[in-house]
């Protein structure tokens, strides 16, 4: 049996896009860092990029790593799943981390699996939450389920990595460990952990290493010769403050349902969200998607139009700041978690809520 005690530290593994570090990863190495503490271990970002990438490097200190180890170079300029898990892996296995944490983003969840699968370990997708410590997972069951814990039994001096995930359509939580292998992997949904509040004084102190790998146009089987963006309009949802989503509701008009979120998400300082069933019927592009299938949100305000307030979707806006929900059946689900319930008809409150916010803005309020 392999002896788990020379597997130490907690690694994230850090993404960036033309080197710039994606918002991601400062939620991961925040989130590592509390892991890394009940282990009593490091925290170890790995950044991987195009040469000169080191530079940004220092900036994952402030948010909780203790080392940020760097690969870069021109076959790693741009992300391909050969070169990335190559490296990776060829790392994870020189320094043997107890816990790898990738970011369940379009790249993470590329890389993730292809990396388990090489290193032969278990790999928990799409996590939502992660504990070490078996006291604060039970007090998380506590407060997150319904499961009668006086029936249960834990092993308090359990330090395997729980990773809970949603499961059945959101219906149901799944902790899953993997006692059996090491690494521990896990993708993390992002925005479902909280960023720490940025640290100077640890950006500054951080121990930034350039590491030697082995890489070579012949482990490469595709080659990136150009990348193309599309040119349409962006939403960050994960980052906004105040967020409008729009559900079935708005059937009857779907053009001026729409029309009516982006003038509140803008009289607000927001950006349009949506729900699944809205996306499903092509009334708005997925980028906008909130929920389970879509983005986790937790802006200071979250505004529901028309959103009944399915499982799915509650999944991913429940921990928002302030929930306010207009719909016109009142005894819409939406309303048991919303601070502010209004019934009625989103096309004629809307409207005068978006006159009443101007007016209170004219008289300095």
């Amino acid at each position: 049996m392999t002896d788990y005690a020379e597997y130490k530290g907690v690694w994230v593994f850090c993404e960036q896009r033309g080197g710039k570090l994606m918002p991601t990863n400062f939620e991961l190495v925040s989130e590592a860092r509390k892991l890394a503490d009940d282990l009593g271990q490091d925290v170890v970002a790995l950044l991987l990029g195009g040469t000169g990438v080191s530079k940004v490097a220092k900036e994952l200190g402030g948010y909780g790593a203790d080392v940020v180890k760097v690969c870069e170079g021109p076959l790693l300029a741009t992300y391909t799943t050969d070169a990335y898990t190559k490296v990776l892996c060829d790392k994870v296995n020189e320094h043997k981390p107890s816990v790898v944490l990738i970011g369940a983003t379009t790249i993470g969840r590329d890389l993730a699996p292809r990396c388990a699968a090489r290193l032969h370990t278990g790999l928990t997708a799409d996590t939502t939450h992660l504990d070490i410590d078996t006291e604060k997972y039970v007090e998380f069951l506590r407060t997150s389920s319904t499961i009668d814990l006086s029936r249960q039994k834990f092993d308090y001096e359990d330090k395997n990595l729980k990773m809970t995930r949603p499961a059945f359509g959101g219906h149901l939580m799944a902790t899953i460990v993997c006692p059996r292998f090491r690494p521990q992997m896990a993708t993390v949904r992002p925005g479902v952990m909280k960023k720490a509040a940025f640290d100077q004084s640890k950006a500054d102190d951080v121990k930034v290493e350039l590491e030697d790998f082995e890489l070579s146009e012949a482990d490469l089987h595709t080659k990136v010769v150009s990348v193309e963006k599309a040119a349409k309009e962006l939403v960050d949802l994960t980052g906004a403050d105040v967020v409008v989503s729009v559900g079935r509701g708005i059937s009857r008009d779907v053009e001026g349902g729409l029309k009516l979120a982006k003038e509140l998400a803008d009289t607000l300082g927001g950006v349009v969200g949506a729900s699944r069933a809205v996306v499903d019927a092509g009334w708005i592009d997925a980028a906008h998607q909130v929920g389970q299938t879509g983005r986790t949100v937790r802006p200071q305000l979250y505004v529901t139009l028309g959103i009944s307030g399915a499982i799915q979707h509650v999944a991913g806006m429940q921990d928002s700041g302030y929930i306010v929900s207009i719909n016109s059946n009142p005894d819409a689900p939406i309303f048991e978690i919303a601070d502010l319930g209004i019934a009625g008809d989103l096309f004629k409150i809307v409207p005068e809520l978006i006159k009443q916010i101007g007016v209170m803005r004219a008289q300095g309020l």
